[in-house]
C-alpha cells in the first residue's frame, strides 16, 4: 500500500445554506461531489415544464452512447408529434429529419414536436417511451418524480423537485456531447421542403454569465418560470435548479445568485494528479501478466477557500483472473483528509486482457522455474 502526504485545503464540514431566492424550490450542487451547496424546498414536488426535456434528451444520450442510434439516422415524424403545440419547430407530418437536428431542436429550442418524434423513434411510441422515463426515474433513486408525458406541458401527475432535476442533469452530463448543442444561442432547422426555421436558445444566460453552457428552461401557466443551469469555471462545474419563479427575469437572477454563490466560496483541489502513475496489478492466466490501472474519476475534494489541511491517499490494488474487459474494478483509492477517509474512487484496467492459451502459460512457469521464483 502507498500512503503519500500531500497538503491542500480541506471543506470542513458545514450546514447547507438557504441562499434566499424567490423560488418556490431551489438547490446548488458542485457536480464532482454531489456537495448540496444550497437548498430551499429542495425536495417539493412541482410541475417541471419544459425542464422534462433533460429526461427525454438523457435517454437519447443513452441510446447514442449504446450504439443503438446514430445522430445521422433518419427520423420519420407522425401526425401526432407535428401536431404538439407550444414550442416548435414545426416539423413537416409524413416526412423525415436526421436526429442530430431533432436533438438540437430541443436542446435549444425547446421543440416539443421534435421532443416526440425523438420518443416514438426511440421507444416506438410515445407511451413506452414515458415507461422508459419513469424506469429512469427508479434507476436514479429519485423520491419526487413521476412523468407522463415527454415534453413537460402541465398533466395531472406529472412532477419533479429541484433536487431530481439537478440529479437527472447530472446524469445528461455524463454524456458531455449534450453540451454541444446545450451552449450554441442560435441556429437553423431545415426542412425538406427547402424552409428553413430559425432557433434561439431559451437560456439567455449563455449569453452573458460566465461558464454557462446548458441545460434547460421550462414556464407553463401552472409551473411558472423555471430552469437548470449548468456552468464550469476552471476545473469546477456547478449545476443549479430553480422552480415557481414569477418571470423569466427573476429566474435568472436568482439562478446567477446561486452560482455567483458557489463559484465565489468553493473551489476543487486536486489530490492525485489525473496522469499520477498508479502501478499495475497482477492478472492470472493471461496474455499478458500485468495490467495499468487508472482511477476511474478525477481524485479531487470540494474545499472552501479558506480552510487549509492536510491529505493523505492510498491505493488498494486486487489481483484479478482473465479475461478482463477494460474498465473492470480492480482496486480503490482511499482519500484521507487528517487521516479520516473523505473519499474512495475506483481503479480500473485500461486495457482489454484475453486468457492466456496453455503453451502461454506453460512457457510462463518454465521461466519462472528457470529464474528459480516458481
Amino acid at each position: 500500500m502507498k500512503k503519500i502526504i500531500l497538503m491542500f485545503i480541506l471543506l470542513i464540514p458545514y450546514p447547507v445554506l438557504a441562499i434566499e431566492t424567490n423560488a418556490k424550490s431551489s438547490v446548488l450542487i458542485e457536480t464532482s461531489s454531489k456537495t448540496v451547496l444550497s437548498e430551499q424546498e429542495k425536495d417539493v414536488e412541482l410541475p417541471p415544464a419544459s425542464m422534462t426535456k433533460m429526461m427525454t434528451l438523457l435517454l437519447v444520450m443513452e441510446k447514442l452512447s449504446e450504439g443503438k442510434i446514430s445522430l445521422d439516422d433518419m427520423v420519420p415524424i407522425s401526425a401526432y408529434s407535428s401536431s404538439m403545440g407550444g414550442s416548435q419547430v414545426y416539423l413537416e407530418e409524413g416526412v423525415s429529419y436526421k436526429l442530430e437536428t431533432l436533438l438540437k431542436s430541443v436542446a435549444i429550442a425547446s421543440a416539443n414536436d421534435a421532443a416526440v418524434a425523438l420518443a416514438e423513434y426511440v421507444a416506438g411510441s410515445k407511451d413506452e417511451f414515458i415507461k422508459l422515463m419513469n424506469e429512469k426515474v427508479k434507476e436514479l433513486g429519485l423520491k419526487h418524480t413521476n412523468f407522463k408525458n415527454v415534453h413537460g406541458l402541465d398533466e395531472e401527475g406529472h412532477y419533479s423537485s429541484a433536487y431530481d432535476m439537478a440529479m437527472i442533469g447530472l446524469e445528461l452530463l455524463n454524456h458531455p456531447k449534450i453540451l454541444d448543442y446545450t451552449k450554441i444561442y442560435e441556429d437553423y432547422v431545415e426542412h425538406p421542403n427547402g424552409n428553413k426555421t430559425w432557433i434561439v436558445n431559451t437560456n439567455k444566460l449563455i449569453n452573458y454569465y460566465e461558464g454557462v453552457d446548458g441545460l434547460k428552461t421550462g414556464f407553463t401557466n401552472n409551473s411558472g418560470y423555471c430552469i437548470t443551469v449548468t456552468a464550469k469555471r476552471g476545473n469546477m462545474r456547478l449545476i443549479s435548479v430553480v422552480m415557481g419563479e414569477a418571470d423569466n427575469k427573476i429566474r435568472n437572477q436568482d439562478i446567477m445568485s446561486l452560482l455567483n454563490y458557489g463559484f465565489s466560496n468553493f473551489k476543487l483541489e486536486t489530490v492525485v494528479e489525473p496522469n499520477a502513475n498508479l502501478g499495475s496489478i497482477n492478472i492470472k492466466f493471461g496474455k499478458k501478466d500485468k495490467a495499468k490501472v487508472s482511477m476511474a474519476r478525477d481524485a479531487v475534494d470540494l474545499v472552501n477557500i479558506s480552510e487549509e489541511n492536510s491529505y493523505s491517499y492510498e491505493v488498494v490494488k486486487h489481483d484479478l483472473k482473465a479475461p478482463i474487459k477494460k474498465g473492470t474494478v480492480a482496486g480503490k483509492v482511499n482519500i484521507y483528509a487528517n487521516e479520516t477517509k473523505v473519499n474512495e474512487i475506483d481503479l480500473i484496467i485500461d486495457e482489454d486482457i484475453n486468457k492466456a492459451g496453455f503453451f502461454t502459460l506453460l512457457r510462463r512457469n518454465l521461466n519462472k522455474l528457470l529464474k528459480g521464483s516458481l
